[in-house]
């Protein structure tokens, strides 16, 4: 099923995903740790597929303990120790800081890789091509540049398999011959491409004053109304990080924030924001699945 969030305006596709990225990049509070990590996840399986499932297995997951257990063999602020490595403590502060920190760097990935699946190039170049659009169109072609070296260098292998130059077989200096073969074809694909790809830009007239350009994206009522609620969000979010409801002593010793009714308004609207994309699939499967039943 398509991502109902991907058909908002590229206005309100940007906008969430900043909003979401800076208040995980700025948020060690555990329960916006939470919220932000597991709806991230999520949302990157619903638009990935099981490619994000062995993703998110194999690297945020082993990231997030990585980054746990180095901080505390480097961090030895708190005042609770558990023990000692040699003649640093170990303390249970930066342990949960370490952890604290690992989801927070596991957010922020998870949601940049959203972003990449919903803000395609043409978006992108939609929103800035009129602002800046020599870095935005460097941005997009970066954005497209590492799928498509991907595809790429799987061709360029397969074609050099035909003629015998294979990297997975033969000796040590067979196969390195065979690599640095193959590295050299991509690197003059590489330059080529880009150079093509600036002389058509140029050829359109692409970034000169006065130019315009087609675009299928159109605010409606719908948009009107995403953005208001996106916003609305966002400054409940904005209040409750003025009172540090999205952060958390951890130094010197562990302490956290009381409860309180704007606390909890805080953290709903912070989990509303985080699941929204998800809600909106979710409410529109619904919907097909009645309509369905009524044919």
């Amino acid at each position: 099923m398509k991502d109902i969030f991907s058909t908002y305006h590229p206005i309100i596709n940007f906008t969430y995903f900043v909003a979401v990225i800076l208040f995980s990049m700025f948020s060690m509070n555990p329960v916006f740790l939470g919220i932000s990590v597991v709806a991230s996840f999520a949302y990157s399986i619903w638009l990935n597929g099981r490619g994000a499932v062995k993703f998110n297995l194999m690297f945020i997951m082993p990231m997030i303990v990585t980054v746990a257990i180095l901080n505390p063999l480097f961090s030895h602020g708190g005042v609770t120790i558990l023990g000692y490595l040699g003649d640093n403590p170990i303390t249970k502060e930066s342990i949960l800081y370490g952890v604290a920190t690992g989801f927070m760097l596991a957010s922020v990935i998870l949601w940049f890789s959203c972003y990449n699946s919903v803000m395609t190039s043409d978006k992108f170049i939609y929103l800035f091509g009129r602002i800046m659009p020599a870095m935005s169109l460097l941005f997009s072609m970066v954005l497209r540049f590492v799928p498509r070296f991907k595809a790429q260098i799987r061709q360029i292998s397969n074609a050099q398999k035909c003629v015998g130059r294979d990297v997975s077989s033969g000796t040590f200096l067979q196969r390195a011959r065979c690599g640095i073969k193959i590295l050299s074809v991509m690197i003059t694909w590489a330059l080529e491409n880009s150079i093509e790809t600036a002389d058509s830009m140029r050829a359109r007239g692409y970034g000169l004053r006065g130019r315009t350009s087609f675009s299928i994206y159109r605010m409606d009522s719908r948009d009107r109304g995403m953005l208001a609620i996106i916003s609305l969000c966002i400054l409940i979010l904005g209040m409750g990080a003025v009172d540090g409801w999205n952060s958390m002593q951890y130094f010197p010793s562990v302490k956290g924030l009381e409860i309180s009714g704007f606390g909890l308004l805080v953290y709903a609207s912070y989990f509303f924001l985080c699941t929204l994309p998800l809600m909106l699939d979710v409410k529109e499967g619904i919907k097909w699945k009645l309509l369905s039943s009524k044919i």
